[in-house]
C-alpha cells in the first residue's frame, strides 16, 4: 500500500518483494526449469517448495526447519580437513564432475589409500564440504551481527557478512547451484541443513536487542523462506552471469528492510 505522499508502507515493500521474488521464479523457470541449477537455486518441486508450502499452511516453524539426520559435525579432524580442502580447490579448478580422488589427494598431499580411510567415496567427501561450508557461512553471518546495534545496521552487517561468504569461494557456490542436485536424494540432508541454519539465522536476527528495542515483530518462518528463496535467486544471477557478487548488497539489504520491519 501506498501512503498519501505515494510511498510504499513497509507492508507494501514486502508485498512487492513477495511480488518481485515470485516474478524472479517465473522468469528463471523459463530459462532453466527442469535443470539442475534450477533445481539447486529454488528447490524446484522439493525442499524450498515444500517448506513454505509446510510454513504457509501453518505447520509450526520446526517443521520448516527440520534438522538433518546427517548434519555436519560442528568439530572436524584437522587431516579430514585438509581432504575438504583438496576437493574445494579442485572444485575451484575443474569443476565437481571433472574433479577426480587423484585431484583431491594430490592438493591435499596425501594419498588415495588415506582418502579412502576418511570417505567413502567423492560424493561423500562432497556433500560433507557442503554441509561444513554452509556451518561456516551461518557462523560468519552471527559473528558479524551486532544484536545491541539498530536493526537497520544488523541487516547491513549481515548482508555484508553474507556476500563477504560468496565472494571468497564462488567456485563452491556454482557448485551449490549447479552439481549439488545431480546426486538426488544424497543432496537433500545438505539442501534442509542449509534452510534450518538460515532460518534459526534470521529469526534469531530480528528477535535481538537491537530489533526489540524498535518494537519490531520477530521474523516468521514462511517470511524467513521467502527471503531466503529471494536471495538465492539474486546470488544465482550474478554468479551466473558472471556479475560483480557485491552488485546485490544494495537490493539484498532493501528486500531485507521491507521483511524485517514494520508490518501493519
Amino acid at each position: 500500500m501506498r501512503t498519501a505522499g505515494g510511498n510504499l508502507t513497509a507492508g507494501g515493500a514486502a508485498a512487492a518483494w513477495v511480488s518481485t521474488v515470485a516474478s524472479l521464479m517465473a522468469v528463471r523457470s523459463q530459462r532453466l526449469c527442469g535443470t539442475a541449477v534450477y533445481q539447486a537455486v529454488i528447490g524446484y518441486g522439493t525442499l524450498w517448495y515444500q517448506a513454505l508450502a509446510r510454513a504457509t499452511s501453518g505447520e509450526s516453524g520446526a517443521a520448516v526447519t527440520a534438522v538433518a539426520d546427517d548434519a555436519a559435525p560442528t568439530d572436524i579432524d584437522p587431516f579430514r580437513r585438509r581432504l575438504l580442502d583438496g576437493l574445494a580447490a579442485s572444485i575451484g579448478e575443474h569443476g565437481y564432475r571433472a574433479t577426480t580422488v587423484a585431484d583431491i589427494v594430490r592438493h591435499a598431499r596425501t594419498s588415495k589409500r588415506t582418502f579412502y580411510d576418511q570417505f567413502a567415496s567423492k560424493e561423500q567427501c562432497f556433500l560433507e564440504l557442503l554441509r561444513a561450508d554452509t556451518e561456516r557461512l551461518s557462523e560468519e553471518i552471527r559473528a558479524a551481527v551486532d544484536p545491541e546495534a539498530d536493526w537497520h545496521d544488523q541487516i547491513r552487517q549481515a548482508v555484508e557478512a553474507y556476500v563477504d561468504s560468496i565472494e571468497s569461494r564462488p567456485a563452491i557456490t556454482l557448485s551449490w547451484i549447479r552439481e549439488l542436485p545431480s546426486l538426488g536424494a544424497a543432496a537433500r540432508p545438505v539442501q534442509r541443513r542449509g534452510l534450518e541454519l538460515l532460518t534459526d539465522l534470521l529469526v534469531d536476527l530480528s528477535g535481538s536487542p537491537g530489533f526489540q528495542r524498535a518494537g519490531l515483530p520477530a521474523l516468521t518462518p514462511p517470511l524467513a523462506v521467502i527471503l531466503i528463496g529471494g536471495l538465492r535467486e539474486l546470488t544465482a544471477l550474478a554468479v551466473e552471469d558472471g556479475h560483480d557478487i557485491r552488485r546485490i548488497v544494495k537490493p539484498a539489504f532493501d528486500a531485507s528492510v521491507a521483511l524485517l520491519g514494520p508490518r501493519h
